[in-house]
Formats: structure tokens, C-alpha cells, sequence
């Protein structure tokens, strides 16, 4: 299906002002940027359309699509690699491998609003310059120069953007509060950004941060292929950790047999499937929702926990793993290594303060992270200390305050995205798709979006989908333009804000969630049943939706049939009840209604 989109192709030759037109350009190569592709091929049998992934590789981290289910895991929890191969094979399956273009950064969309058109601003990035962050590369730049990194720059025009950038890109740097960073001589790396070409053997390695990253990688560093000779873990506050979930019947017998019943048994894995799901859904009810069942239900889990923590761990640990805040405020940890790798004599972990860096070592301390320097009863050490490191690995997440950073995005007006979300308070989207002001402008997994308890690629799905009632109108020449009503983006963003408020990520303290001013710009305050279904059942009053001419015939043509039909309707029930000649009045009133709608129709 090419419609009134076009197909890809070069506009003006060699001349100045020469640019490539590609109907659709899709922004970023993750799961959502795959799942967007699949979509538009399988949805819409179209296929003119590019993804431009910034990295050197696909970015997908979760499970399975529900349109591509996998029921041959390894294991019920897959390694990372095992789930970059399935959404690889995915894009081979659907044929859009060569829809992707690696080492590709879209730096800026600008909305013309003369053509109608957005155009992309493309960065041709040299081999893994695309691996690093936005503030590496820059420093890349700065000691090396341009050409180093930047290859070329290119001019891509669009109808239809979809932005796949996601969340989880931007790796945090060093904080810029602790000293020495630049006298270090070990190695130092992030969590995001893994190096396999370091070598940790017999080394001493400082780990900053006690989120799911670094309660998958501690574990691993004392044992083989690593090797370490100790690591010490820098912990700011206690996560919340939860046993996690193990397959029915066991691991072995779940990794033995489940791929070959999955397969023999049509629709037994979509049944499992489906119960995961409702299963995760009762937890949002249990758990985030401040409703005196959650609230009653949280102090039962905390209680749970916190003795699956003294039961694990040992006793020197228990006071600084014990959280002072509810469950669920901040991102929970699922682990099955991390709690019990605590017992290994090479494993430290600590809440006093990283204050300096020495060329092979750090200073730690005085005071504590936690619990707080004031609670006089804690016997949490506070004292300083020096520590011989080698190895740094920053383990602190990502930056996720900046929605869709480092990308630049300016609408109708002009104005950037990211100013209009500063002057109205903070990150926001209607639906968490679609901004006033950027026409033709698709996020995908946008602010709002998050759960806190079911599957991001559920989420990503139903975004594409939705989006995907817009973008087939767009394509079939039906429509010129969408774009969201402000009075509907803003009505929106208050009914997010305002329903957090009755929400548990809301009664913590810090959190990635929210920023400063306790804008909570990151998750949607309801369960994946409500957006699912507001994802099937868009809201047509609230977009302003340019028809072309060929759109207005068919909306004019639906409307005439939707009259006969009901006009039909009428005359059969007439006709038995009242004779012939109401039958012979009512289809005179019919043939002049029909003459008048279809001349309206030629204009």
C-alpha cells in the first residue's frame, strides 16, 4: 500500500537542495522501533518506510511480542543475548532487516509547515561512536575532532514520524560531586555500556548503585569468566527485593518440557501467556493503588520480605537492606543471586559516601547514605575509609528526567518540544502518543507509559496499535494531517497528575519516577486492562483530523450509506404497517435526499 504516502526516494537529485522522501521514518531500532515495523508491514502491508537506530545493534531488552510469541526459551528467565537473538529473528521473519540502518543518529525533527512534512536531521556516526552517550561522544569530538566521529550529516523528509527512542538510552554519567574522577588509572565503565574486553581477573572493583543492573552483575563478578578479587558495592538506600518468580513444576522440568508443549498444544501458550497478564494486573491492585485493600495488602508483602531479606542475608547487612519507605514506591527488584551472593567474604556492600577518587583507589565516607546521619540508634558505620580500586562500574541507571533526549524536536510554531513540556510543567503526551502543535508525530512509548508492574512491550504494543488508527488513514491518502487538540492533551495530562496523587509511587521519597518538583512524567496511574482499551477505542472527537478530497468523498459516501441504510430500515417497518403508498412517499423523500447529498458529493 503506497497511497497518497509515496515511496521512498531522492528529491531534486544532486542539486543543493537535494533530500531523500521516505513516507514514514521510525526512530530508533528497540523493541518498539521493531514492533512499529512489524506492524506496518503486517497491519498495512507497507513496507516504504526506514528505522534509524543511533547504536551499533538492535536495542530490544525485554521478552516476546504477543504477534511473534517465542515458546523455545532456554530458560524461563532468558539471558540477554537469547533475547536479543529472538528480536532478531523477528525483523528476519517480517522482513524489515533491511528497513533498519545501524549507526544512525536522528539528531533533530523540525515540522514544515508549508509542505506539510517533518524533516530528520541524520548523523552518519563512525564505527561504536553511535555505543557511546550523547556527553562521550561530544568529548570524543573535542579531543579528536568532527570527522571522527561524525561521518556525514543527511536531510530525510517524512509524512509520518514515529518516535522510538525509548527510555532506558541514556546511560548516567559520573557525578559531577565526587572529585578525582580524572586522576583514576583503572578502567571505568557503565553498566549499559559493557566492555568484554576488560579484564577483571584479580582485581579490586567498585560497584556504584543497587538496581536491577547491579544486582544481576555482583553476583557474577568474584565467580568465573570475571574473577574479581573483591567488589564493593556502594549502596545509596535499600531497594526493595523480591524473590523472583520461578516457573511452575520447577526450572528443569519447565525447560525440558514447556517448548514442546507449548508447540504440540495449540493455544496453551497464549493461555499461559494470558494469566501472566491477569496475574500482574492483581498485582497493581494489591500493591500501587492507595485504596485501603493495597494499602493492607503492601504491609503483608513488606512484612514478606523483609524476612525473606534476614533469612538470606547476613546480619551485619540487615539494618541498611531494611527500606524506609513503602513497596512499590521505587522500581522493585526481582533476584534469585544478588541477596545470597551477600555471603561471600569477597563481597562488600556499604552506604557510606563515595567522597573522592585516587589514582588506584577511593575514599569512602565519613557519615552514611543510610539510614539517615541522624538516627543516633543506627550502628551503620560512618567512618572513613580508604579502598584499593582497579575497576569502576557505574551501575546508576539512566537519565530518564529528559524524555526523548538527546533528540530535538520542533513543531508547527517552531517551538521545542522539551520548552513546551518546561512551561507546562513537565514531560507529558496525550495517550502518551501524540502532542499539540506536531502533526503526524507518533510516540511510542512516551511520557506516562511506564508500569510498575506488567510488560513494557504490552505497553509498546498497544501505542502502535493505536497509533497505527492514524497512520492508516494517513497512508491510504484518506487524511492530510492529525494532531491532538491542546484542550485534550492538557485535559489528559492534569487526570495523570491528579490520579498519581492516589498512587504509592507518589509517597516515597526519590525515585526515578518523578523529578524534583514531584512531577511524575514516567508512569500511567492505571492498569494495562484500561489502556488496552483505550488503545482499541480512540477518541476521534479529540483530534483535529484534515481530510484530503478523497477522504471527504468516502466520509460523504459512508454517510449516504449509513442514511439508506437506515432510511431502509424505516421503509421495511412502514411497509408492513401502514401499506404501499407511505412506501411510495418515503422512497420520494429518499430519491430527493440522495440527489441533494451526491451533488454535495461532485463539488
Amino acid at each position: 500500500m503506497a497511497g497518497r504516502g509515496g515511496s521512498i526516494r531522492v528529491v531534486n537529485g544532486y542539486g543543493k537542495d537535494a533530500y531523500t522522501y521516505c513516507p514514514v521514518i521510525i526512530v530508533g531500532a528497540g523493541e518498539s522501533g521493531i514492533a512499529m515495523g512489524c506492524q506496518l508491514k503486517e497491519q498495512l502491508n507497507f513496507d516504504q518506510f526506514r528505522i534509524y537506530e543511533r547504536q551499533s545493534g538492535l536495542g530490544a531488552i525485554f521478552y516476546s511480542f504477543s504477534f511473534a510469541p517465542n515458546y523455545r526459551w532456554s530458560t524461563f528467565h532468558p539471558p540477554g543475548r537469547e533475547i536479543v537473538q529472538y528480536f532478531q529473528d523477528v525483523c528476519a521473519e517480517y522482513g524489515i532487516v533491511d528497513k533498519i540502518q545501524l549507526n544512525t543518529e536522528v539528531a533533530e525533527l523540525r515540522y514544515l509547515k508549508d509542505e506539510g512534512l517533518w524533516e530528520a536531521k541524520l548523523l552518519h556516526l563512525a564505527e561504536s561512536a553511535g555505543d557511546l552517550t550523547s556527553q562521550q561522544r561530544q568529548q570524543k569530538i573535542n579531543q579528536k575532532g568532527r570527522e571522527n566521529v561524525i561521518l556525514r550529516e543527511e536531510r530525510v523528509k517524512a509524512k509520518i514520524v514515529c518516535s522510538a527512542a525509548g527510555g532506558l538510552v541514556e546511560p548516567n554519567t559520573w557525578p559531577k560531586s565526587i572529585p578525582g574522577i580524572e586522576t583514576f588509572e583503572g578502567d571505568i565503565l557503565h553498566s549499559a555500556r559493557w566492555d568484554d574486553n576488560v579484564n577483571f581477573a584479580g582485581k579490586n572493583v567498585i560497584v556504584v548503585g543497587t538496581g536491577c543492573s547491579a544486582a544481576q552483575l555482583v553476583p557474577k563478578l568474584p565467580e568465573a569468566p570475571y574473577n574479581a578479587k573483591s567488589v564493593t558495592q556502594l549502596m545509596r538506600s535499600p531497594p526493595w527485593v523480591v524473590p523472583k518468580p520461578q516457573p511452575p513444576f520447577g526450572a528443569r522440568k519447565w525447560e525440558k518440557h514447556t517448548p514442546a508443549l507449548f508447540t504440540m498444544i495449540p493455544g496453551l501458550g497464549r493461555i499461559f501467556r494470558t494469566l501472566l497478564f491477569f496475574f500482574a494486573e492483581y498485582d497493581f491492585f494489591q500493591i500501587f493503588l492507595q485504596t485501603p485493600m493495597a494499602v493492607q495488602g503492601r504491609k503483608k508483602i513488606e512484612s514478606q520480605l523483609i524476612d525473606h531479606m534476614k533469612r538470606t542475608v547476613p546480619e551485619k547487612y540487615h539494618e541498611i537492606l531494611t527500606p524506609d519507605y513503602g513497596v512499590g514506591c521505587k522500581r522493585r527488584i526481582f533476584d534469585e543471586t544478588w541477596f545470597p551472593s551477600l555471603q561471600n567474604p569477597a563481597i562488600e556492600l556499604t552506604t557510606l559516601p563515595l567522597a573522592s577518587i585516587q589514582p588506584r583507589g577511593v575514599t569512602l565516607g565519613p557519615g552514611r547514605t543510610y539510614p539517615h546521619p541522624e538516627n543516633e540508634s543506627s550502628k551503620t558505620p560512618t567512618i572513613e575509609r580508604m579502598i584499593p580500586a582497579d575497576i569502576i562500574v557505574l551501575a546508576n541507571g539512566f537519565n530518564v528526567a529528559t524524555w526523548l533526549h538527546p533528540l530535538k524536536i520542533y513543531g508547527k510554531d517552531g517551538r521545542s518540544m522539551h520548552d513546551v513540556w518546561a512551561e507546562r510543567g513537565g514531560p507529558q503526551a496525550y495517550m502518551g502518543t501524540a502532542m499539540d502543535d506536531y502533526p503526524n508525530l507518533f510516540i511510542i512509548f512516551g511520557p506516562n507509559t511506564a508500569t510498575g508492574h506488567s510488560s513494557v512491550i504490552l505497553a509498546s504494543e498497544n501505542m502502535v496499535n493505536y497509533s497505527i488508527h492514524f497512520i492508516k488513514r494517513i497512508l491510504k491518502g484518506d487524511v492530510q494531517a492529525v494532531e491532538i487538540k491542546k484542550e485534550a492533551e492538557i485535559k489528559w495530562t492534569r487526570r495523570m497528575q491528579d490520579n498519581l496523587k492516589d498512587t504509592v509511587w507518589m509517597s516515597g521519597g526519590t525515585s526515578w519516577y518523578k523529578d524534583e518538583n514531584d512531577w511524575n512524567g514516567t508512569v500511567y496511574p492505571f492498569s494495562q486492562i484500561d489502556y488496552s482499551l483505550r488503545c482499541m477505542f480512540p477518541k476521534w472527537s479529540d483530534w483535529d483530523i484534515e481530510y484530503t478530497r478523497q477522504g471527504i468523498v468516502k466520509k460523504r459516501i459512508r454517510r449516504a450509506l449509513s442514511f439508506i441504510a437506515f432510511v431502509a430500515g424505516i421503509v421495511g417497518s412502514y411497509q408492513i404497517w401502514k401499506g404501499p403508498e407511505t412506501v411510495k412517499f418515503l422512497l420520494s423523500l429518499l430519491q430527493q435526499r440522495l440527489g441533494t447529498l451526491f451533488s454535495r458529493i461532485a463539488r
